[in-house]
């Protein structure tokens, strides 16, 4: 059998007093995420495994079937395969986000979202004055950038910077976790500042600034690692041919590594006003020559981080809408039977702005399937439900 996951990253959340003690998934029009809780099967997910930061890399992995401990080498290294970057032995690589400081504050972790090719400019001027032999920034996209550095020690405290909206920056400025990583730390501080007064006067920063956005006037690097070492799913479960559709080059690295063939959607953005037609689409046309796609729709996580409940609520019943609907309603009419599920990656609390390790609600249709009671998809709902809850590679081999 032939399977898709639809994932809306960071749709899970806590109760919100503005919706009546509500969680927007229980506050959102969903009927036919519900439609296939209450034909399918339930439980939650534990996505973030003892001891680790709840990044949407380690969760997405997880959903996979990854086992953290074993392949875990940080962000930067699957956006590197995302465009196409093969680290060398010895190399080091870094998400680089390009960020907004305001005062002392870090105000944003997108610079407003900031587009890619304003950001291309950005980086490519960064590249000329700060690279050199060992240092190499690479564009990816919007805000979400690549550090290559040769030679460098991962062992560092980075703080991810969608953690700490309007925080002062310097105390969160990168430390060293061992003497022999100090050199490392020391090496990206001072591109940090130097990045500051780079950045504080080019001109795409004064034109966003002059149209009122946030200006992208400074670099910041996290999540270190080194080339990892990961099976391919068909290698760990069997199945042919797989696919994934995101806008996000972290999960689309994590596909270069899972043996994943990549799709390209005009007008995905990672949004709100992403294509969600155009994914679902996409997907449906992917599972004709794969038997296993993985659909990631990224927006929920950004209404999240901006705690925007409102938004959220749209996020969410735009994913029920525009991308659960058409493709359950173009499977029910296929011969060959095709397992569905609907989850998230983590939860990302309007409340907080940033993520929680706490376990999410998933959902499990295959047609013939004998339902649990569960009939509304929620996180508190699904605590009913059929799995419990689930860790590691528990969740994948249900559903293939």
């Amino acid at each position: 059998m032939k399977s898709i996951i639809i994932l809306g990253d960071g749709m899970a959340d806590e109760p919100v007093e503005a919706l009546g003690g509500k969680t927007p998934l229980q506050q959102a029009h969903t009927p036919y995420m519900d439609l296939l809780a209450a034909q399918g099967v339930t439980g939650r997910m534990k996505t973030v495994a003892d001891g680790f930061h709840p990044g949407s890399e380690v969760a997405n992995m997880a959903v996979l079937g990854y086992d953290m401990p074993t392949v875990y080498e940080g962000r930067g290294v699957l956006e590197a395969a995302s465009i196409g970057y093969q680290l060398q032995p010895g190399e080091m690589a870094m998400r680089c986000n390009l960020v907004c400081i305001e005062g002392d504050l870090l105000k944003n972790h997108s610079s407003g979202h900031i587009s890619t090719e304003e950001a291309d400019e950005l980086i490519q001027y960064l590249n000329a004055e700060l690279g050199t032999d060992r240092i190499h920034f690479y564009t990816g996209v919007s805000y979400r950038h690549l550090l290559v550095i040769k030679d460098g020690d991962k062992r560092l405290d980075c703080t991810p910077p969608h953690d700490v909206p309007l925080k002062p920056f310097e105390p969160l400025l990168v430390k060293a976790e061992c003497k022999a990583a100090e050199p490392t730390a020391q090496l990206l501080n001072d591109l940090i500042l130097r990045s500051q007064t780079l950045l504080q006067n080019h001109p795409v920063n004064l034109k966003r600034i002059a149209a009122g956005k946030d200006p992208a006037n400074s670099i910041w690097p996290w999540s270190p690692g080194y080339r990892p070492r990961m099976k391919t799913l068909q290698e760990m479960y069997g199945f042919g041919k797989g696919a994934v559709i995101s806008a996000v080059d972290l999960i689309r690295g994590i596909g270069v590594y899972a043996g994943l063939d990549i799709i390209d959607v005009p007008g995905a953005t990672g949004l709100y006003d992403t294509n969600y037609e155009g994914k679902a689409a996409a997907a449906l046309e992917a599972l004709k020559t794969h038997d296993f796609v993985y659909l990631h729709i990224e927006a929920s996580d950004e209404a999240g981080h901006e705690g925007d409940v409102d938004l959220k609520l749209k996020t969410i019943e735009y994913l029920d809408k525009r991308a659960v609907g058409p493709i359950y309603e173009a499977l029910k009419t296929w011969d060959e039977p095709v397992a569905i599920a609907v989850l998230p990656d983590h939860p990302t609390p309007c409340s907080i702005r940033t993520h929680t390790a706490d376990p999410v609600p998933f959902l499990i249709f295959k047609p013939g399937i004998t339902a649990d009671e569960v009939t509304h998809f929620d996180e508190f709902s699904v605590r009913q439900g059929k799995y419990g809850i689930l860790e590691q590679d528990e969740f994948i081999k249900a559903l293939i």
